[in-house]
């Protein structure tokens, strides 16, 4: 039986890609932090298939813990889906328990702890991938080498198109690292009616409310190239999708050597479980 695996598995479009590969009869692990979500996609989903795993994907322990609970339940992995995001555009810079930037730890360092820890459970299965979903071929936002925790002049908006860009280096130094044994995909599926003007300030909420019918993708087609894209990969190590068009890995946002710096420092920081900060 397929096994898939998707973080932020109990809402917007991670919920829709675990009710469609439930459909489809895989075992679907939807991972969240929020138990009566979990509860709810469980009721829907109403399948055996069907598993919620709780998990702080803030922490660097919590993901690891996570890590170890898939390693003890599943033999094999066969997609692992990457979806979990909180934005957090407005407001003062939080920080997790572990000293964290928040957008940095969830929306990106959980992704590299999760992509390289569960590899090996990957290896078995016939047709392996990763989809990392965020905005490639949006050309907004920087690595900000010299403060990765944004200590300084920090905005919530230029913590989560770090964030993004992030991720797509994620994406290139996978596919450098590993050669194309498992593939790796990043994807940005534009505009989707999900749950996130939920997150912001009430005026700015209402305001993005209204206009969501009017320029958003429903979940239910926005999940639909999505599997089109992981039941037949790309040959290639990696590759990176604005929705249906495929993306030139020429640009700055993939670059080969700033991947492989930002790999670097991310293990360094993964292994010492804290941030590396500004001097």
């Amino acid at each position: 039986m397929r096994t898939v695996v998707i973080t932020g598995g109990t809402d917007g479009i991670g919920k829709g890609l675990a009710l469609h590969y439930l459909r489809q009869g895989a075992r679907v692990v939807a991972v969240g932090s929020t138990p009566a979500k979990g509860e709810s996609f469980l009721a829907e989903a109403a399948s055996e298939n069907a598993t919620f795993l709780r998990a702080d994907l803030t922490s660097i322990a919590a993901t690891k813990e996570l890590l170890a609970t898939l390693h003890r339940t599943c033999t094999s992995l066969d997609t692992l889906i990457l979806c979990a995001q909180r934005y957090r555009l407005f407001g003062p810079r939080t920080t997790t328990g572990e000293g964290f930037e928040h957008s940095f730890a969830l929306a990106y360092l959980s992704r590299h702890i999760l992509s390289h820890g569960l590899r090996d459970l990957m290896m078995p299965a016939p047709r392996p991938v990763v989809m990392n979903v965020g905005t490639p071929g949006v050309p907004l936002g920087r690595i900000h080498w010299d403060d990765l925790q944004l200590t300084r002049r920090y905005n919530g908006t230029k913590a989560t198109l770090q964030s993004f860009r992030a991720n797509d280096l994620l994406g290139v130094a996978f596919g450098e690292l590993y050669g194309g044994e498992i593939r790796y995909i990043g994807y940005n599926p534009g505009v989707v009616s999900t749950g996130m003007p939920a997150h912001l300030p009430a005026p700015l909420r209402a305001a993005v409310q209204a206009t969501f019918p009017l320029v958003a993708t429903s979940v239910a087609k926005a999940v639909i190239p999505m599997t089109t894209l992981l039941e037949d990969p790309p040959a290639e190590a990696f590759s990176a999708y604005f929705t249906k068009r495929r993306l030139s890995l020429g640009s700055a946002a993939f670059d080969r050597e700033k991947a492989m710096r930002l790999h670097h420092l991310t293990q360094h920081m993964v292994d010492a479980g804290a941030p590396v900060m500004p001097s």
